[in-house]
């Protein structure tokens, strides 16, 4: 489990967090959601061990991981494949860089997601939604506890990023590992997610938490529905109040 404990981070004298305080247990996926600039990407350079918190704790598994980097996996919103690197060797790499590499469990991963007859092409020979399950099938054979992706399907176009909502749980039901996924998104967030966190302008703490109520499997279906408009249309009014607060200010 992950848990976020009142944390506080800002950057010289600007506050871009400020008792900051969450959970993601073990096999939920959280979507968070906020205003442009309120601090989402600092939340996970923070998980990460890029940068620092000022104050407050951040545990996986009870355990604190403040600075510690490489104990999550991560999925960033470009690909960030190596062009130099086969498909296979894109994948392979992360259990490289810890001197053990697993070529078979990487040809495995690519079998299961339809990408085995690519494994020697090289990232600029597929497409964008291509390149992006590639991406998540690297931080799944990282084989860490939790997954972080960060706005990963916002440079698609829409019928490839529908699909890769389809395809993302598809996988995600196998093994049910934890993920934290930001996203601009409303119904993507609404969509995917079992929990919404919904942030406030910066400095960013916890303004709502939504269950979602939709079983899973998810069905398309439930996109059209009158319960999921509604609570679009909530989480709409969460974030315009922030965003008028912010005009304000």
């Amino acid at each position: 489990m992950l848990s976020i404990q009142n944390i506080d981070k800002s950057f010289d004298a600007l506050p871009v967090i400020r008792n900051l305080s969450f959970e993601v247990k073990d096999g939920e996926f959280v979507a968070i959601i906020g205003p442009s600039g309120s601090g989402k990407s600092t939340l996970f350079q923070l998980i990460g061990g890029v940068t620092s918190i000022d104050n407050g704790a951040i545990l996986l598994n009870d355990t604190d991981i403040q600075q510690k980097r490489g104990t999550i996996g991560y999925m960033p919103q470009q690909p960030c494949l190596l062009p130099w690197r086969t498909i296979l060797e894109n994948v392979a790499i992360v259990e490289e860089l810890h001197q053990k590499p697993n070529v078979e469990l990487a040809k495995e991963w690519l079998d299961k997601v339809g990408l085995a007859a690519f494994e020697h092409a090289y990232p600029n020979e597929l497409s964008g939604g291509m390149q992006q399950r590639v991406s998540f099938i690297r931080a799944i054979v990282s084989n860490k506890p939790i997954l972080c992706l960060d706005e990963p399907f916002s440079a698609l176009d829409e019928f490839t990023r529908l699909e890769m909502q389809a395809w993302l749980l598809s996988i995600w039901e196998k093994d049910r590992k934890s993920i934290l996924f930001v996203t601009h998104s409303i119904e993507e967030a609404l969509f995917l997610a079992d929990r919404i966190i919904v942030l406030t302008k910066r400095p960013a703490t916890v303004k709502k938490e939504m269950i979602v109520p939709f079983a899973r499997p998810r069905q398309e279906e439930i996109r059209h529905s009158a319960t999921f408009t509604a609570l679009k249309q909530q989480l709409f009014t969460y974030l315009k109040e922030e965003k008028d607060e912010a005009n304000v200010d």
